[in-house]
């Protein structure tokens, strides 16, 4: 039995927080990176369960777009990150 997702949408995964016990805190969507569950695994079990989803890691862009989306949710207002491309 295998434990991969299978869907043709991309997976996605936005690591939170790393806590001193040694979890990893993530957000995981399918799809929309805005519609998301939020997990916890030890380092070694993220890492196994992101090879065998083939996730992408989020953009800066989506990143944005999922705080503000959280924060909308939250305080019932759409938040006001904006990226900033670094200069060269």
């Amino acid at each position: 039995m295998s434990n991969e997702l299978i869907t043709d949408f991309d997976k996605y995964v936005h690591i939170t927080n790393q806590t001193k016990a040694g979890l990893i805190e993530f957000d995981f969507s399918v799809g929309d990176p805005t519609m998301y569950l939020e997990l916890a695994l030890p380092v070694r079990q993220f890492e196994n369960f992101c090879n065998k989803n083939g996730v992408k890691y989020l953009t800066k862009q989506q990143e944005i777009d999922v705080e503000n989306d959280r924060h909308k949710w939250k305080y019932g207002e759409v938040g006001t990150l904006k990226y900033e491309k670094e200069q060269e």
